[in-house]
């Protein structure tokens, strides 16, 4: 691993106290090319995640608040009519940035939501007929609030999958909620920080991720897991080829954040509850366990080749 990315990773730490977790996972998302969906209570410092990886990997960051009356033509821009120049000229939206996080993503219609579709997979957007590229690195970081909460819309399974992992936060432990209570504010040691890193560095990072060795046998185990998904009766649904290559990338990202230049299968083992808890509805009685007992589950299941 790079020393600027190990100075990604310290500085992060500094701020988001006791979660090294969630740290590593959004940073192993990045550098998979993906998109991360963070899910939880206000406050527990979703935002502050994407402010922080922002700021430390020096990318160009926009924040978009979705709201009920949000308006596609807010996300991606618009073109205003020039009377003096007789011509129509495109105002970019908020979307055209290195790094966006859509706040709240599940408080704005589907409509809304749908305007993230095409940036997602695509990284470009069309709009009124004129397709145009978005910068690169492009990084989507969405927080959305509990289904349950009050003003709410259920993210469509299109926009979900789209999403190459959802972690959650979770509470603090004793020891990082008293650094928190007796801290500086978060908010202005946000602001201090300096970048550790380069986008150029940062593609080339994403670069090497494709190169991390998988053996044939590694692909088996990814298979096999696919394959138990599709047959279980636990499951409403398999995983997808999507989400398998999904899950071979995000444990690429990981081999390369641990330094190794071949995937084990830890490495899968260690993303599957980022890649698997929004793909994967359970059915029954097991509708009661939580997304990360559903890949421990899952991991018992089958079988290391």
């Amino acid at each position: 691993m790079s020393q600027s990315l190990n100075n990604v990773i310290r500085q992060a730490e500094q701020i988001i106290l006791g979660k090294p977790q969630q740290i590593r996972l959004a940073l192993a998302c990045l550098l998979a090319r993906g998109h991360l969906l963070i899910e939880d209570l206000p406050g527990v410092g979703k935002t502050t995640l994407a402010h922080v990886l922002a700021r430390t990997l020096g990318l160009q960051f926009q924040r978009i608040q979705f709201t009920s009356d949000l308006l596609p033509a807010d996300i991606l821009g618009v073109s205003v009519y020039q009377r003096d120049s007789g011509k129509f000229e495109f105002h970019p939206g908020p979307i055209f940035a290195q790094m966006v996080l859509a706040d709240e993503i599940n408080r704005a219609t589907p409509k809304a939501q749908s305007a993230l579709l095409e940036a997602m997979e695509e990284q470009q957007v069309t709009i009124e007929g004129t397709t145009r590229p978005l910068p690169a690195p492009f990084f989507v970081i969405a927080t959305q609030n509990p289904a349950h909460q009050v003003g709410t819309f259920l993210l469509p399974e299109s926009q979900l999958d789209r999403f190459l992992m959802r972690i959650q936060m979770g509470y603090p432990d004793a020891q990082a909620e008293r650094g928190l209570l007796s801290g500086v504010d978060r908010r202005s040691i946000i602001a201090g920080l300096d970048p550790q890193m380069e986008s150029a560095e940062l593609l080339a990072l994403q670069q090497r991720v494709k190169e991390v060795f998988v053996s044939p046998a590694l692909l088996d185990y990814i298979q096999a897991i696919l394959r138990h998904t599709r047959e279980s009766a636990r499951y409403t649904h398999g995983l997808s080829p999507r989400a398998g290559l999904a899950l071979l990338s995000a444990a690429r990202a990981w081999a390369l954040l641990d330094e190794r230049d071949a995937v084990l299968p830890e490495d899968v083992q260690a993303v599957l509850p980022g890649v698997t808890s929004h793909r994967l509805q359970a059915v029954g009685e097991y509708q009661k366990h939580n997304s990360d007992t559903l890949a421990r589950e899952l991991v018992e299941a089958v079988a290391i080749p």
